[in-house]
């Protein structure tokens, strides 16, 4: 599958780049929702808050806590098929399936218990090893953060 860069979600963190395939053909609303969102500069200096070895790093959220949201609606579920592996992006959310909102995590590991209860809208496909060495907690103490996120064809 060939991804043009308006589908590259490029995160410049503060352990260096991490280059994501945003998945439309998966979950069109989400990587739309998302995509509007990088563009309005909402995740430049949001933290990795919760970040659990050998399962994922979550962020997104603006308070750093995991209880926060951008301004916007909660996002209809989108679950898909697609497995909860290595570089797996997927949203957070709350009990209510429909309350994805801005956070999401990178798997690290296989977390295939999460298949079809949460919408994969992405996979890391450059940059893995810098997701690795995000500082791990719940909730971490002094955490990594996304210094500025980019759509790839802003870039060009």
């Amino acid at each position: 599958m060939t991804t043009s860069n308006e589908d590259i979600l490029i995160l410049d963190t503060t352990k260096g780049v991490v280059k994501i395939e945003l998945r439309p053909d998966l979950a069109p609303g989400h990587v739309e929702h998302i995509k509007k969102l990088v563009r309005e500069g909402f995740y430049d200096g949001l933290s990795f808050h919760r970040v659990i070895d050998g399962f994922m790093a979550q962020g997104g959220c603006p308070q750093g806590t995991g209880t926060g949201g951008s301004k916007y609606p909660d996002i209809r579920a989108e679950f898909n098929n697609a497995p909860h592996v290595r570089g797996t992006c997927s949203m957070a959310r709350a009990q209510n399936p429909n309350s994805a909102n801005s956070q999401f995590f990178i798997c690290f590991d296989n977390a295939r218990f999460l298949d079809g209860q949460y919408t994969v809208w992405g996979k890391v496909i450059e940059g893995m090893e810098n997701v690795d060495k995000f500082a791990r907690g719940e909730p971490v103490r002094n955490p990594d953060r996304i210094n500025k996120a980019s759509i790839a064809a802003d870039a060009a």
